[in-house]
């Protein structure tokens, strides 16, 4: 069951939070400020909704749950070390919502684990989207944000893809068939000892001294790679072919192995496809057996043609906040997907934008005919030859090279993401876990990045009219 906090009658009061120790605490400080701003109501009403009963133990408050994880991912803590930082920093407590300092752990590690379960992507896609929805719209806005245009806003939308890596070993054929080959012979083991049954021959130090001999080889040839993977292709099979026998036994495997055999049997099938056609390119191939939903996207990049984790299409808005458009771990074409960002921005605001910033990939025919129709300027040079005049030539070389510059403010969100909240290096084991990381990573980003600017904005506006009345 779930407590609904009063927010009226509790207000924390920064100035005896943390009296035991005899000190008062910085109004100053980030935690405090971002403490008081924060749209805590409006998330604990979604949060609260996860709870219909009315009977059994009180769960923690949405204060402390969302706010651990803005902790963790903005610091970058493990769940271990973000339990110690809790009990050890007041400005973190009074983050989370505690009424005062204590000394004690809020909760143990392992309740981490349980509500990142409870909180999906689509949660916190929704709690994004009412973080951006809480800000009013300043008059003006700085130079930083590269969206300002003779001293007001411009309605503007800015849209782009890029992938969030995955912490998984770099997949290659030859080691992903000697891994599971090593776990069916666990498996085949397990079956004898459990029903002691003989153990079939599986060649398994023979299996495992061939691999060590390709994986010491500096550059193997085109050759030498076929057959290595030739090799473990049959050691898999005959391993397949006795856990096979021992099912049609009516033996039954435990539990813990069921899915690593699923996932295992597509690897099998998939390897034997590719090495027959000669081909490196199947449907949904599997790239990790500890985690065989992630899929390989290439993106073409000179660094990274191709990565290994979710893909995130986002848009972000005249005054810099990011929502989530599409978030999946299937490789997809963004550039389909404009219309329906377009149509979003229309909903939310009750127009089209007046302009959408782009790279070419969503400058489709399409894309380019619906931007005309609903009268959106969409970025990069127009269609057909350029014209012979000089002054409207180098006018439209000026709009473009604006709308060039403007369009880096999402690749400056990209990058404060990946490097400052999370996003680089998604260590989840479990997809639904690893996608509520990603969209919480975008929600911290626009916490301590576009919320924070606004608000400072608005205050100093607010100030500024003070001053003039």
């Amino acid at each position: 069951m779930y407590k609904p906090t009063d927010f009226e009658q509790q207000q924390l009061n920064f100035f005896n939070f943390n009296a035991s120790c005899g000190m008062a605490l910085d109004e100053g400080n980030e935690w405090i400020k971002n403490g008081t701003r924060l749209p805590w109501k409006a998330w604990e009403a979604m949060y609260a909704a996860m709870f219909p009963g009315i009977k059994g133990q009180v769960a923690k408050s949405c204060r402390m749950v969302i706010g651990s994880f803005i902790i963790q991912l903005r610091m970058g803590f493990s769940d271990r070390d973000l339990v110690k930082q809790l009990q050890e920093n007041p400005y973190y407590q009074y983050f989370i919502g505690l009424d005062e300092f204590q000394h004690g752990q809020p909760f143990t590690p392992s309740l981490l684990s349980i509500w990142r379960t409870r909180l999906t992507a689509e949660f916190v896609i929704k709690a994004n989207d009412l973080l951006c929805d809480a800000m009013p719209k300043p008059q003006k806005r700085s130079k930083s944000f590269g969206l300002k245009t003779s001293g007001t806003l411009v309605a503007t939308q800015i849209c782009d893809a890029t992938v969030a890596p995955q912490r998984i070993r770099f997949p290659q054929d030859t080691s992903l068939l000697n891994e599971a080959r090593v776990k069916l012979e666990s498996m085949i083991d397990w079956f004898c000892l459990e029903y002691s049954l003989e153990k079939p021959r599986t060649y398994r130090k023979v299996a495992h001294k061939d691999f060590l001999t390709f994986a010491k080889s500096k550059k193997p040839s085109y050759d030498k790679i076929r057959d290595a993977v030739k090799v473990q292709l049959g050691y898999v099979s005959r391993d397949l072919k006795y856990i096979d026998a021992f099912l049609l036994e009516g033996h039954k495997l435990d539990k813990k192995y069921e899915d690593n055999l699923a996932t295992i049997r597509k690897l099998y099938e998939q390897q034997k496809y590719m090495y027959d056609n000669k081909t490196h390119k199947v449907k949904d191939r599997i790239v990790s057996i500890s985690q065989p939903y992630v899929r390989p996207i290439v993106r073409g990049k000179a660094s990274k043609p191709t990565e290994f984790g979710a893909k995130i299409h986002l848009s972000i808005d005249e005054r810099g906040f990011a929502r989530i458009e599409h978030l999946s771990f299937d490789s997809y074409n963004e550039g389909p997907m404009l219309q329906n960002a377009l149509e979003a921005y229309k909903y939310r605001s009750g127009h089209y934008p007046s302009r959408v910033l782009v790279d070419q990939l969503y400058r489709t025919t399409g894309n380019i005919a619906f931007c005309k129709e609903n009268g959106i300027r969409i970025s990069g040079p127009k269609l057909g030859r350029p014209t012979k005049d000089k002054v409207k030539r180098e006018s439209a070389k000026k709009v473009t090279d604006q709308d060039n510059v403007d369009r880096i403010q999402i690749e400056r969100f990209f990058s404060t993401a990946k490097r400052r909240n999370g996003m680089g290096l998604i260590d989840r084991k479990r997809e639904d876990t690893s996608l509520m990381t990603i969209a919480f990573s975008v929600m911290v980003t626009n916490i301590f990045g576009t919320f924070k600017l606004a608000v400072e904005e608005i205050e100093k506006e607010n100030d500024e009219s003070v001053k003039k009345k």
